[in-house]
């Protein structure tokens, strides 16, 4: 397999991981902390606060992702 075609795969596969891991967590910590987006019947303020901890968390785990593959690019 080429170098570039091995890298492109190393950072979808660390993009995708981080972004799963990273909405299963703000999920979970909304959850916790009581704002469950898919539990909740309708679109109310608990709801969308809860769809919040969910994309700050696919954010956030993309980028810890992504600064990993980062690290162990360097030698």
């Amino acid at each position: 397999m080429e170098p570039a075609l091995r890298n492109a795969l190393k950072e979808g596969l660390a993009d995708a991981c981080g972004f799963v891991l990273g909405a299963l967590a703000g999920w979970s910590l909304g959850r916790l902390l009581g704002f469950d987006f898919v539990a909740s019947p309708g679109y109310n303020a608990r709801s969308m606060a809860g769809l919040v901890f969910i994309l700050f968390g696919c954010g956030l785990g993309k980028w810890l992702a992504r600064r990993w593959l980062g690290q162990q690019r360097k030698p």
